[in-house]
């Protein structure tokens, strides 16, 4: 009885210290984005379009597979994907870009521009192990929002940093609910100190 939990465990602490590195990794390059182009937002450093968006992906990491404007073969097919509840999903729909890195995590990235994404730039639905399983959102897929102040959050989130609060309601309502939003995973591990608690 005690193995499988031990290896439930171990998969998790796995898919959280890659989720964990590849967060830090987006964070030292928005913040250097701007340090380098003398800016105290990512609009203000250049963020403005998909293609900028692009750029910085693709100045900031090593790639090793650009699938351009398609999800495959950078993600797995989205038939393979679903919700920690089993409803089905798909990861980068209206995604520009899909890139694979050399720590094996594929991002699908977009540019947000208007009123309706708040201080949100830009989108990044990440597989932190690619195309391999278990394709889960909340697992090994997160959708995280860059923010323009640089700071990486909960794809869902108003502002960034967000609350405690936000962050909950957000995992309570997507994450682990029957509807087909994937948010909320993210913000329920940064909430639970880099913790999978669910």
């Amino acid at each position: 009885m005690t193995v499988p939990s031990l290896m439930q465990n171990y998969q998790r602490q796995s898919y959280l210290t890659q989720l964990h590195k590849v967060y830090n990794e987006l964070m030292q390059a928005t913040e250097r984005y701007m340090t380098d182009n003398n800016a105290v937002n990512m609009k203000e450093a250049g963020l403005s379009s998909d293609a900028a968006l692009d750029n910085f992906i693709k100045s900031n990491f090593k790639i090793v597979q650009d699938c351009g404007a398609k999800s495959t073969p950078c993600f797995a097919p989205n038939s393979q994907y679903r919700k920690i509840n089993t409803s089905p999903g798909t990861v980068g729909t209206g995604q520009k870009g899909f890139v694979t890195l050399a720590s094996g995590a594929s991002f699908g990235y977009g540019y947000l521009n208007g009123a309706v994404y708040g201080e949100k730039v830009a989108i990044i639905d990440m597989d932190i192990n690619g195309p391999k399983g278990p394709n889960i959102a909340g697992r090994d897929v997160f959708i995280l929002g860059v923010f323009n102040n640089g700071m990486i959050e909960e794809y869902g989130a108003i502002s960034a940093p967000a609350s405690a609060e936000e962050r909950d309601k957000l995992y309570n309502d997507n994450c682990i609910s029957t509807n087909t939003n994937w948010t909320g995973c993210f913000g329920k591990i940064l909430n639970d100190n880099w913790q999978m608690t669910y």
